[in-house]
């Protein structure tokens, strides 16, 4: 059973190192996230979410599994997605840099991680949960539709790592 735990200051090398190998590790997939190293996720990103208490890890036998970033921030496209509920920024939560490493995917620690969100929504009576996958990234659209997210749309978005490029919106309804 995947154990997951907000990161703390100790884990940064760590999560870090996580990263650097999902992105290596994911270089030659069919299916990729568009990750780069230092780009997205940039070390910034990381420590500033560690430090704001948003960045979780899921640990199977100590060593990290998954991580993800969880908080109320998302791309400015996200205002011209049609969401089928109306949430305020205190009222819903987004997933961000959710990873497994390769070798241990299929086992469903993406879904823990997610439903482990599920849970952090519901206790703290949000109202949504949202997200964006690079278009094209089959296994991650397949499994978001699984947990019971619904897409909503596809827009072009800009990130650092990808550039304009187009997203496809999650939305799951608490």
């Amino acid at each position: 059973m995947l154990q997951i735990r907000r990161a703390n200051d100790d884990d940064y090398i760590r999560v870090r190192d996580f990263y650097y190998t999902l992105i290596d590790a994911m270089e030659n997939a069919e299916f990729k996230p568009g990750w780069e190293k230092d780009i997205y996720p940039t070390q910034e990103f990381l420590i500033n979410s560690i430090q704001a208490g948003e960045l979780y890890i899921g640990e199977l036998g100590g060593n990290i599994a998954a991580c993800m970033v969880v908080n109320h921030e998302y791309n400015e496209g996200y205002q011209k997605i049609h969401w089928s509920i109306s949430a305020a920024d205190a009222e819903l939560l987004v997933i961000h840099a959710l990873g497994i490493l390769p070798e241990l995917s299929g086992n469903g620690l993406a879904k823990q991680m997610v439903q482990y969100v599920i849970q952090m929504a519901q206790k703290n009576s949000m109202k949504t949960i949202r997200l964006d996958v690079l278009e094209g990234n089959i296994p991650a659209e397949r499994a978001y539709l699984k947990m019971g997210f619904q897409y909503l749309d596809t827009i072009q978005m800009f990130y650092e790592d990808t550039g304009w490029t187009n997203y496809k919106a999650f939305e799951y309804i608490v």
